[in-house]
């Protein structure tokens, strides 16, 4: 019988019979279960998917097909730790059980072989990444998309490869460490003195976005420090069970982001700014990086939650324009971020905001999710885009990269008029320069 060795995490060894026993299997979950939802299966619930794990870390089931299946079914929305009286930690449990799957017969090699190249190779490097990114770029923009989807030959390739390749986030045309100051003093006072993290893909495909919040912090009168040489923060390795090079990378950026005094680390990005403020816990065993890794994690802010706290006195222009809020997982379930958002968004004069039916069901991007599982992720996003249409608002703002592209993609696959903005493009296009 194949066990399920506990295996060592960045969070802790997991899973053990302490960890495995908090599911009191109240039942409370299923209701925000997207995936059991879809099926009415008991294995595809939050608390099925733990007896499955608990059987077969105890070695009473093998690790079959049916749970290597079960494991990547998951979106890893963490909508049932939010639900879960018990506090239970359902996200650490399934993305241990996914490197058990990972290092299983039940991947092909294949598989195996196009994960560990586009984590360690592409994304874990920033020079590969932008190099990828470029050829992607020239792909995209200079007819051979439009070569191979008018022919049909992408189809050659795979099923659903078409729509997948649509799915795909455009490449920035400039790359936002090629024109963000490392350095930037306000001319005036310095009300906050802040850094800003550019992420990888944010780096790349969000270019604009990490523009218009480097802008809005300008506004505010914030000090900024954007290192040239910041790198990936990890997550993308850590929820896909790379944790070696999570470690390295995290260690990386820990380093770049101690070398100036600031008050605030600001993220745009949910799923960077989960992770960073996991670094505390960690590194909290590491006697070289445990002080400076709590000390970054004290600093992430994310730019929705900063805004709110802080209420920075800010001027806006007038806007007649109805709007929807959709929340990220990672900044609804894992960072408990769901107010501070709507708060800010409240506050600008002419801004209707239309509550959203199910604001924080998962739109099915969940990282690869949409690619991996690209039928399912359909259905989710499919509901997601009736209830966005029902609002009749024109424009839907959230605060995830993988979000913002999967409803972009939603509205022209379902016919919903409706742009999809980050929380920061939005304001800055709606916040006045301060008169100096």
């Amino acid at each position: 019988m194949q066990e399920f060795k506990p295996r060592k995490t960045l969070l802790g060894v997991l899973p053990d019979d302490d960890v495995l026993s908090q599911c009191i299997h109240c039942g409370m979950c299923l209701a925000t279960c997207p995936t059991y939802d879809l099926t009415k299966l008991e294995r595809s619930s939050p608390r099925g998917r733990i007896q499955l794990i608990k059987a077969v870390a105890r070695g009473e089931m093998d690790l079959s097909k049916i749970f290597a299946e079960e494991m990547n079914f998951c979106l890893d929305c963490q909508a049932c730790e939010t639900a879960c009286p018990a506090g239970v930690k359902y996200g650490l449990m399934v993305e241990a059980a996914r490197v058990e799957v990972d290092n299983s017969d039940h991947i092909s090699p294949v598989a195996k072989a196009i994960k560990k190249f586009a984590l360690k190779v592409v994304v874990g490097s920033k020079r590969n990444l932008k190099i990828f990114s470029r050829l992607l770029y020239f792909y995209q923009n200079w007819g051979l998309k439009k070569i191979l989807h008018t022919t049909g030959i992408i189809n050659i390739f795979g099923k659903n490869l078409a729509e997948i390749d649509n799915l795909a986030p455009k490449v920035s045309r400039k790359f936002s460490d090629s024109f963000l100051p490392e350095h930037y003093q306000p001319k005036s006072e310095t009300k906050y003195k802040t850094a800003l993290l550019t992420g990888c893909l944010m780096n790349v495909m969000f270019a604009d976005v990490n523009k218009d919040t480097h802008e809005l912090l300008q506004k505010i009168g914030c000090k900024i420090y954007t290192p040239k040489d910041q790198v990936c923060c990890g997550s993308l390795h850590a929820h896909n069970g790379d944790f070696e090079t999570a470690h390295k990378l995290a260690k990386q950026l820990i380093d770049v982001f101690s070398r100036e005094e600031y008050d605030y680390l600001i993220s745009n990005s949910a799923g960077c700014g989960a992770f960073m403020k996991e670094y505390a816990h960690i590194f909290k065993n590491d006697t070289q990086y445990a002080e400076h890794a709590k000390n970054l994690s004290s600093k992430v802010k994310d730019i929705t939650e900063f805004l709110s706290e802080e209420n920075p006195e800010l001027i806006y222009k007038s806007v007649e324009q109805t709007a929807t809020y959709h929340d990220a997982c990672h900044l609804a379930h894992t960072q408990k971020i769901v107010n501070q958002p709507r708060e800010v968004l409240n506050r600008v004069p002419g801004l209707k905001m239309i509550p959203l039916e199910e604001s924080t069901w998962c739109c099915g991007s969940a990282g690869t999710y949409n690619i991996i599982q690209h039928e399912t992720s359909m259905k989710i996003l499919n509901r997601k885009m009736e209830n966005i249409r029902n609002t009749g608002a024109s424009t839907v703002i959230t605060g995830n990269p993988g979000c913002i592209r999967q409803i972009e993609y939603g509205a022209e696959r379902f016919n919903v008029r409706a742009e999809v903005v980050h929380p920061a493009t939005l304001l800055n296009r709606i916040v006045k320069w301060k008169e100096t």
